[in-house]
């Protein structure tokens, strides 16, 4: 035994220097270093931040678009609607972007709404606001003329009385002397009472912006007509909504935002839009205008000022006026 432990202490040198292996058991830690020394390198694993930067980093090929459906037209059959009483026409001008014909007989009517219990048979109605201009207090027609075809102007004949104008058949469209573009307008009206003739000949008259835009005046109270032709329509256009007349006689109110047409070198280059609410219900939102109406033809616009007269219309009905005012926008 003494001479072994000689031995290994005379050996001790070797073995550390490696040129003989040592015969004694290596510690556990050591062991592990060894053994995982020896062992094949794994690679380490990826944190789920660096795969998902990685798969973002691969962009998936870009589908191709598909084709756009290609739009179906409308095609109308006449056959198909039931048979209506003669009160439109069947071969007048298209109307652009529609699949209808200017006073087409067979465009559904609006459905009818009953207007609210504003009563405007006392007073003069809704006041104007503080920044308006007053076309028609009542009182007289200063803010109005008649105008011959050249431009010239002469005093209006309508007849005003008891806080109203009346039409006077065959004198002619009043024409406001100042003139507008853009702008709010308020108008209160009344059909005779009672009600004579029918369809478009009954409480016949017109509101028309630059002279040429027209939101129609009709006695509209169980009175069948073509659908853009009747109370508050965009004449030749659009009907409204929906049909929110009053019986003849009564008080009825118009309130129209129109944003006018801009031209540039003669062409448009913005429609006009108008938003119109009838007795407090609107009937048109935002409707952009396809032109000017042309008696059966279809709408166009015709280059003109950026400002023009407002023209309530002689239509022969002795329809009645009240309450106007306009704020320029």
């Amino acid at each position: 035994m003494t001479r072994y432990l000689s031995a290994m202490l005379l050996l001790a040198p070797l073995f550390a220097l490696g040129l003989f292996p040592n015969p004694l058991p290596a510690a556990p830690q050591e062991a592990e270093q060894a053994a995982s020394a020896d062992a094949p390198q794994e690679k380490p694993q990826e944190k789920p931040q660096e795969k998902n930067a990685a798969a973002a980093d691969q962009k998936p090929a870009k589908a191709k678009d598909p084709k756009p459906a290609e739009e179906k037209k409308t095609v109308l059959d006449p056959a198909k609607y039931p048979k209506l009483p003669k009160v439109g026409s069947a071969n007048s001008g298209q109307i652009p972007g529609t699949p209808w014909r200017v006073h087409d007989v067979y465009r559904p009517r609006p459905a009818v709404v009953t207007p609210g219990t504003v009563d405007l048979s006392k007073g003069q109605g809704t006041t104007a606001p503080s920044d308006a201009i007053a076309l028609f207090d009542g009182t007289d027609l200063s803010a109005w003329a008649h105008i011959r075809g050249g431009g010239e102007m002469y005093r209006p004949r309508w007849k005003v009385e008891n806080g109203y104008m009346e039409v006077v058949g065959g004198t002619g469209s009043l024409h406001t002397i100042d003139t507008f573009g853009s702008c709010q307008l308020h108008i209160e009206w009344a059909s005779p009472a009672p009600a004579r003739s029918a369809s478009q000949g009954r409480g016949n008259s017109g509101i028309k912006l630059f002279g040429l835009y027209e939101v129609q005046v009709l006695d509209s109270f169980d009175n069948l007509t073509y659908a853009d032709g009747q109370a508050g329509a965009i004449y030749g256009q659009f009907p409204p909504e929906v049909n929110a007349a009053r019986q003849p006689g009564q008080w009825q109110t118009y309130d129209i935002l129109f944003r006018a047409p801009e031209f540039a070198d003669g062409k448009l280059q913005r429609p006009a839009i108008v938003t119109v609410l009838h007795n407090g219900v609107m009937i048109h939102h935002a409707r952009e205008l396809k032109g000017v109406a042309r008696a059966g033809r279809s709408p166009v616009y015709s280059s003109h000022p950026p400002a023009g007269h407002i023209m309530l219309q002689d239509h022969g009905n002795p329809v009645r006026y009240r309450n106007i005012w306009i704020r320029p926008l």
